[in-house]
């Protein structure tokens, strides 16, 4: 790991979310602070709060959570491990889901829930203004306007600074952009799944944050003698590093948010950031959707 040893996530580079929030473009991603099935309790608890600590000592400056994860438990550990939080520090998190039981995930995409899901979220992380709430799905049985028109009556209230969707198409992002500025996206996008490519491209020309979840993603394309892990060992790193590197190197507004419950997981994933690849190493990476 000679190659990344020492670096920080300050090398990933910045990107200014809404224009006035910059970060550093690799995140960390909340939701492994919880139990099987992204419900309850994590297994190690003070562990997670090490890996939330360590992650800011990295450098990391955006690490997005939802209500959702726990549901709870991921909000209130990030406030027990950070709060008072630093000044530079944006936490994204997200509402819209309601969670039955572990791996269900309905959308309720009610204004008073919203409204609600808004309100408990401030509480558990403690703070007055949100810096980027995000809808976590859109609700089919809820018209778009009044989804996302909650949303700006809070950020007109002040609770909210900036509004972000999650897993939408071009349209759905159009609609909303209508309604209200949107500042990013949050969509499925790695190495082995680009559905998404033309909403990154709509990202890209506006300006809008695009942060892939699940980006670790290899599969298949992880193998002995492959493509991936041929460049992996040139740079003395892992397929999931190089994963993550293609991803900074995919595009200007690519925020990726790795996550993990363990520190040295973490580190691993944050050594990604000091990896640069060549045009060539990427134009092979990109061969391989």
């Amino acid at each position: 790991m000679s190659e990344t040893s020492g670096s920080t996530v300050a090398a990933s580079g910045t990107f200014a979310i809404g224009t006035d929030l910059p970060v550093h473009r690799l995140g960390y991603g909340a939701m492994q602070l919880t139990g099987p099935g992204v419900w309850g309790e994590p297994a190690d608890r003070d562990e997670c709060v090490r890996v939330l600590r360590r992650a800011v000592e990295s450098g990391v400056n955006l690490i997005d959570t939802a209500d959702s994860y726990g549901p709870f438990v991921s909000e209130e550990l990030i406030a027990e491990a950070l709060h008072p939080y630093p000044a530079d520090l944006v936490i994204a998190t997200k509402g819209g889901l309601t969670r039955p039981g572990p791996n269900v995930w309905p959308p309720l995409g009610r204004p008073e829930y919203l409204r609600q899901c808004v309100e408990m979220s401030l509480r558990r992380l403690r703070l007055e203004r949100i810096d980027l709430y995000q809808l976590h799905r859109i609700d089919p049985q809820v018209p778009l306007e009044e989804q996302v028109g909650l949303l700006k009556e809070m950020r007109d209230e002040g609770k909210i600074r900036h509004i972000g969707l999650s897993e939408v198409s071009v349209a759905e992002l159009a609609a909303a952009r209508e309604i209200v500025e949107i500042v990013s996206v949050q969509n499925l996008y790695n190495l082995t799944y680009r559905k998404s490519q033309e909403l990154l491209e709509v990202c890209e020309g506006e300006g809008i944050a695009f942060i892939p979840w699940f980006p670790l993603a290899t599969g298949k394309l992880a193998g002995p003698g492959s493509v991936l892990a041929a460049a992996a060992e040139r740079h003395e790193a892992t397929p999931a590093q190089l994963a993550l590197a293609w991803l900074l190197h995919r595009s200007p507004v690519m925020l990726p948010i790795p996550g993990t419950s363990q520190v040295a997981h973490l580190d691993e994933n944050n050594a990604a950031a000091g990896i640069s690849l060549t045009a060539e190493e990427v134009a092979e990476l990109d061969a391989l959707a």
